[in-house]
């Protein structure tokens, strides 16, 4: 499954408690099709991993070591690694499994435990930047989710939509001679109000930015009769594209979304500027982790591949090679960690390209206080 299809019900669902063991598999992929013997053999050895883990833990009794095996080896078989990107993560228990694949490099390890790992989705997915299209036109409205490479058509909270049928009014047209204009028509106006309620109704549970694509008069109209879709960081005037298809639509849209994170990296790092000068500024891994566990964080800016190999000593993170990672006490994917608890806090999150942030060791937070 592509990390874009992670929702805010979808990540509750993972995380709510699970009969133990709830199995977590994670390993670095490759994207290239040269590489996909030697990622099959590693899925094969972290599989046996698993079953040894399940096979020495005294917790686990044989029927459920069975069943939760069954559904590793189901979803270890399911995995197409033509769609390998940068990270892949198995999930399974008793009575299911699940696949994604992620756009961001993750360590590889089996963790049993009584909920589903998921640091390394949530990070994948705000990395890889996910955004809405909205495509208007005067009759019909479509929602596509966007990230990274993979655009797909949304077809739930009331899209794609269409106005009610209109039946014409005979004694209007014969007292004002003709037919509306399209978009001076009041059913369109109201038909793209009702556009504008349900995509705010859409930011309001998953926020994130939207473009709008459509043809000059029908944003224009968009933007005289709604209000959710004003705050709107993109605009595409070219018409025909209401129904992708979505690789077409990717490829127009793609310069937009270019735009929109340059602008918004300029934003960020004038935000960084600011934030020294009120000295509610952190920087680096320990100060900026410090100030995530204590909810301080408002923004985090970080490097799109920082990673980092971790040991918490006296409160602190301190470096360590990634020969250590064999150790219990180290965290390999402590960036990950840290970038699911900022979410969880309320903070926003910006990935930004890699040397952005060189002079602050490649991670830098704006405090609330």
């Amino acid at each position: 499954m592509d990390s874009n299809a992670l929702t805010p019900e979808v990540l509750r669902e993972l995380r709510a408690p699970r009969p133990y063991p709830a199995v977590s598999l994670t390993m670095p992929t490759h994207r290239r099709d040269r590489h996909n013997e030697q990622d099959t053999v590693r899925l094969r050895n972290l599989l046996a991993a698993a079953g040894h883990r399940l096979e020495a833990d005294p917790g686990v009794d044989r029927r459920t070591r069975t069943a939760v095996t069954e559904r590793l080896a189901a979803a270890v078989a399911e995995v197409d690694l033509r769609h390998a990107l940068d990270g892949l993560l198995v999930l399974a228990d008793a009575h299911e499994h699940r696949i994604w694949y992620l756009p961001r490099e993750v360590p590889e390890r089996v963790v049993l435990a009584d909920t589903y790992l998921t640091r390394n989705l949530v990070a994948a997915t705000a990395q890889s930047r996910p955004y809405w299209v909205l495509g208007i036109a005067a009759d019909r409205a479509t929602l596509w989710s966007g990230s990274g490479e993979s655009l797909y058509e949304h077809r739930t909270d009331g899209f794609p939509m269409t106005p009610p049928e209109e039946s014409w009014d005979v004694e209007r047209e014969e007292r004002i001679g003709n037919i509306p204009s399209t978009f001076s028509d009041e059913e369109t106006r109201r038909f793209l109000r009702t556009v504008d309620q349900a995509m705010g109704a859409v930011l309001g549970r998953r926020p994130r930015p939207l473009h709008l694509v459509g043809l000059a008069p029908a944003l224009a109209l968009l933007a005289e009769t709604g209000n959710a879709t004003h705050t709107a960081a993109g605009r595409l005037v070219k018409g025909g594209l209401t129904d992708g298809p979505p690789r077409v639509l990717l490829k127009e849209i793609g310069p937009v979304v270019e735009d929109h994170a340059r602008r918004e990296k300029a934003e960020v790092l004038d935000r960084l500027d600011e934030a020294k000068g009120r000295r509610t500024f952190a920087a680096g891994l320990d100060e900026v982790w410090e100030s995530v566990r204590e909810k301080r964080a408002d923004l985090i800016a970080l490097e799109e591949h920082y990673r980092r190999t971790v040991q918490v000593r006296d409160g602190h993170l301190v470096p360590v090679d990634d020969a250590s990672a064999a150790d219990p006490g180290v965290r390999e994917d402590i960036v990950d960690e840290l970038v699911e608890g900022a979410l969880d806090g309320g903070a926003r999150v910006v990935f930004l390209p890699d040397g952005t942030l060189d002079g602050h060791d490649r991670i830098a937070a704006v405090l609330r206080y």
